[in-house]
């Protein structure tokens, strides 16, 4: 089954200070993006997931990136490489998501073993690998394989988008 993708960000900012005589202005932006075709090789993906997903107070879940995921047709996935991540926690959360490898069978290629990425309400996350990097955020079925999603703590819920894109060897 194809699968053609894009994936983007970008931030921009215009800095700028009043002077006697006139106003000085720096612009400045930074974004990234990538086309990637069909297929496993450098520069392509063939599989692709996302869910939105709630978190009980005080809750963790590892999410199994080797063979357990459904995508939208049922089908389960085995990502061998990550190619895009983003991760939106929810603007009406009260605590944090916490993303970070799993305590065991982590999987660490983005964020080491022990890395984590605090998502405040309303915050996101995203990482692009290159389009001519072929290696990208490789993933090792039964040994590397968990990313681990926590609630920051008790109280409420917390709601978050995931999205992933990679491939399959």
């Amino acid at each position: 089954m194809p699968l053609n993708s894009a994936l983007a960000m970008s931030a921009s900012g215009n800095l700028s200070t009043a002077l006697d005589l006139g106003t000085v202005s720096f612009p400045m932006s930074l974004s990234s993006s990538v086309q990637l075709g069909t297929g496993t090789a450098a520069g392509k993906a063939d599989k692709a997931w996302s869910d939105r997903r709630t978190l009980a107070a005080s809750g963790t879940e590892d999410l199994d990136l080797a063979g357990v995921l459904l995508d939208a047709f049922g089908s389960a996935i085995t990502f061998a490489r990550v190619k895009g991540l983003i991760i939106k926690a929810a603007a009406a959360n009260t605590n944090s998501v916490v993303v970070g490898a799993a305590s065991s069978n982590p999987w660490a290629t983005l964020l080491n073993s022990t890395g984590t990425i605090t998502l405040r309400p309303g915050a996101s996350f995203c990482a692009i690998a290159g389009a001519a990097d072929a290696t990208t955020y490789a993933v090792t079925a039964s040994t590397g394989d968990l990313l681990k999603v926590a609630n920051s703590g008790a109280g409420t819920s917390v709601t978050y988008d995931i999205l992933i894109i990679g491939a399959s060897a």
